[in-house]
């Protein structure tokens, strides 16, 4: 077991995180819709978040591990949610992806390795995780 992070309750719906580690540190704050100012983002913002930057990192390194040349790689993030009980419903993802003339095997490479990210795989199945991929 790995201590990665301590947190902090600010008052008035806010959050601090520091990462132990960097010494990074990620501050929260209750959505709008949900008694909060929306000045940052939230704790589902950024459980939606996480997955667009681990699918990123994984392609990062299948990239590597498959002598794969990547350039400029941009995601929106979408979030649904759901109201009864509140939780996040469904993740929206779309990947813009600089073609490098990638071959149909690369592509394939690319994308496998994002949707089998570890976020991805601890999320509920019950969580609508909707990927696209689109190369420009």
């Amino acid at each position: 077991m790995t201590k990665i992070s301590e947190i902090s309750y600010c008052g008035n719906l806010r959050v601090i995180s520091k990462h132990l580690n960097s010494g990074n540190k990620i501050t929260t704050d209750a959505p709008i819709d949900n008694h909060g100012k929306g000045e940052a983002f939230s704790p589902t913002d950024l459980v939606s978040t996480a997955l667009g930057n681990c699918m990123i990192t994984l392609i990062g390194i299948a990239a590597n591990t498959h002598n794969i040349k990547l350039g400029k790689i941009d995601a929106e993030v979408h979030k649904i949610m759901e109201s009864n009980p509140r939780r996040i419903s469904e993740i929206i993802i779309n990947f813009k992806i600089e073609d490098k003339n990638f071959s149909s095997k690369q592509k394939k490479i690319i994308e496998t390795a994002a949707l089998t990210c570890p976020v991805s795989k601890s999320l509920s199945e019950n969580l609508v995780q909707n990927i696209s991929f689109n190369y420009f």
